[in-house]
């Protein structure tokens, strides 16, 4: 064993290593007896690729470079594609116009069937008897006045768009019957979000395609419905947390039943269009992932029975929420402490299941892994809150005796989000050198229910931080950190609960802001409009609540901070501007405080390059040792740090 202060340690595990064998897997689906899903690649510059497996074990490309397939309604997209009888339709980033790629007609090159307009699609739905879409479109005619509605798209581009249903400040999910009469869909209004209460719809739809009255099924201002789904004989699923719970209910003409009544969560925030945590067998049996305070399982549901059983798939983790069922065949995005997020598939014959594509295929001994330990600590009035611990481990080196690690806390982004449970190997980068890690799903966060997450209502910058301190602090008092050493790192929401704690907290002795907001007024004067009125709720509503915007705002309270931070952002950001980490910056380093800023070219909220997720890891992790004050044993290209 080699003698080594902590952080210091040389690792298998580098950022060379890690953007080159990591991909990102999202969007999953089933069209005949084809699994496609999609690949979010940061060597060709974060395109996503969809990707189908026949049954032969074939695997092949469906959209050829350079298309993405990458909706940005929202902004933060999902659902971008939707596949029938080999043929896939898909928005394409560069333009968001939507291509359909049937190869036998198009001799394999995709073909525009939406016009050249300021136009954005989502989370279609196909309906092959009128040979249209039904589909999610926002209007960006007028920046100034952004118009979401459900929307009939000719599905060969011949024939004119249709409004289906409008009048809301927000939709998604439209799902139609198997028989082709109904239409079912889920609806919003500001301030609220998907997750603060949404309304779930009905309505026929008449022979000429247009719709009738629609019914309200479910849903209200304070209840939140997810994903609407219809099983094979035509009976409307959905999950809805009516009873301070995301719960899987179905509709009939008597009304709803709630089918297995449970203090658990069968639901993921709708920050991503097309997020399915449930789904039908052929028996008529329910596929559901449930999370039980923060932690997945993939389990069968008897709908008739209530009778529920475990599956036997490791998926601790379901990342955004990605399965699909058909038949005996199940089909989803998951992983666990021991696996990266993977792409499974599962015969529901026998239980067996198979990793079809893992997000890494980084390589390392289990000696180098710190798998996660789930812990509970106390926070401010004696409430519980969580978190994943990760202890350094390096098989190779022993830190001098009577020292601890340095302490990486990490705040979760949304804020409506969670830690995530899978193998990690950006984690495994850090616990791998000597860093111990905390991922902390502090107040707010999901997979506690309802209750829980409505911690952060007008609590943001306070809640989110105490538990982020408190984390920290814990793992002190447990002889498991160095108390002089403790860091707090988070993107996007959870850049500002990082600036925060360094603002109103003297906990932490450095942070790392990842496109984080320093300046809530300046926020709810200029995002995108999904999340212009979340504020509303975290904070208070604006811009009667202006004083509150800038007391927890840290731009305004740089005399409170005295220890080092760095700032990384994207130039092309329009969820968190970049001129918030600017101001940030200027401001810190005015102070005289050390402090470093990069910015990054091409990139929008969160890296998809290789050579940019490199260098935000490599610069964060040479900022802590020129902070904390030890030697790194691989070289990394250094960071100007302005004041050191």
């Amino acid at each position: 064993m080699i003698i080594a202060p902590y952080g210091s340690w040389s690792s298998p595990i580098t950022a060379d290593a890690i953007v080159a064998e990591s991909i990102s897997i999202g969007q999953v689906a089933i069209d005949g007896d084809a699994i496609l899903w999609t690949e979010g690649r940061p060597s060709e510059g974060g395109r996503n690729v969809i990707m189908r497996m026949t049954p032969d074990g074939n695997v092949a490309e469906v959209n050829p470079a350079p298309f993405n397939a990458r909706t940005r309604v929202h902004e933060y997209g999902g659902g971008a594609w939707v596949a029938r009888g080999g043929t896939v339709w898909f928005s394409n980033f560069d333009d968001q116009r939507i291509y359909r790629l049937a190869p036998e007609a198009d001799g394999g090159e995709p073909q525009a069937i939406t016009p050249d307009a300021p136009l954005r699609y989502a989370d279609a739905t196909l309906d092959h008897a009128r040979n249209r879409l039904i589909c999610v479109r926002e209007d960006h005619s007028d920046p100034d006045n952004i118009v979401n509605a459900i929307a009939a798209v000719p599905a060969d581009g011949n024939g004119e768009q249709t409004v289906l249903a409008a009048g809301w400040d927000f939709v998604s999910s439209p799902r139609l019957s198997p028989d082709g009469e109904t239409l079912a869909w889920l609806s919003w209004n500001h301030p609220n979000m998907p997750w603060d209460g949404t309304h779930l719809w009905t309505a026929p739809v008449f022979d000429d395609g247009t719709l009738g009255d629609a019914t309200l099924v479910a849903g209200g201002e304070h209840v939140s419905v997810f994903q609407p789904d219809w099983s094979p004989d035509g009976v409307l699923h959905y999950v809805s947390e009516e009873s301070g719970w995301w719960n899987l209910y179905r509709h009939r003409d008597n009304g709803a039943q709630a089918l297995h009544p449970d203090d658990a969560e069968y639901a993921r925030p709708q920050w991503a269009f097309a997020s399915r945590t449930y789904g039908f067998a052929g028996n008529g049996d329910i596929v559901c992932a449930v999370n039980r305070r923060g932690a997945w399982s993939l389990n069968r549901l008897n709908p008739d029975n209530g009778i529920m059983q475990a599956l036997n798939v490791p998926a601790g983790e379901m990342g955004r929420g990605d399965l699909v069922v058909s038949g005996v065949t199940a089909v989803v995005v998951a992983g666990d402490a021991e696996r990266p997020m993977s792409l499974m598939r599962v015969n529901l014959s026998d239980n067996y299941w198979d990793t079809l594509k893992a997000a890494s295929t980084t390589n390392v001994d289990a000696g180098y892994i710190s798998p996660a330990q789930t812990i509970e600590f106390p926070s401010n009035e004696g409430r519980p809150a969580y978190a994943l611990y990760y202890a350094p481990r390096n098989p190779e080196y022993q830190a001098p005796e009577g020292t601890l690690p340095p302490l990486l806390a990490l705040s979760h982004g949304g804020p409506t989000g969670a830690a995530q449970g899978a193998l990690d190997m950006s984690v495994q980068f850090w616990t791998s050198r000597g860093f111990a890690v905390v991922d902390v799903n502090y107040g707010g966060s999901v997979g506690y229910g309802r209750a829980y997450r409505q911690l952060l209502n007008g609590n943001w910058g306070i809640v989110d931080v105490d538990d982020c301190a408190n984390a920290a602090l814990h793992l002190v008092h447990q002889a498991l950190a160095d108390g002089d050493r403790l860091a707090i790192r988070g993107g996007s929401a959870g850049g500002y609960t990082t600036l925060a704690a360094l603002a109103f907290r003297n906990v932490f002795a450095a942070g790392a802001s990842y496109y984080g907001v320093s300046d809530l007024t300046a926020l709810a004067a200029d995002t995108h409009k999904f999340e212009s009125r979340y504020l509303d709720r975290l904070v208070a509503p604006y811009p009667e609540g202006k004083d509150t915007y800038e007391q927890r705002s840290p731009i305004n309270h740089t005399n409170g901070l005295s220890c080092p931070i760095i700032l990384l952002q994207g130039l092309e950001d329009r969820i968190v501007p970049p001129n918030q980490a600017e101001m940030m910056f200027d401001a810190v380093r005015n102070k005289g405080i050390p402090c470093a800023y990069i910015p990054f070219e091409g990139e929008q909220h969160g890296f998809r390059r290789a050579e940019n997720i490199k260098r935000a890891l490599e610069a964060e992790l040479y900022f802590y040792s020129q902070v904390f004050g030890f030697e790194l044993a691989d070289p990394v290209e250094p960071v100007a740090i302005e004041n050191l």
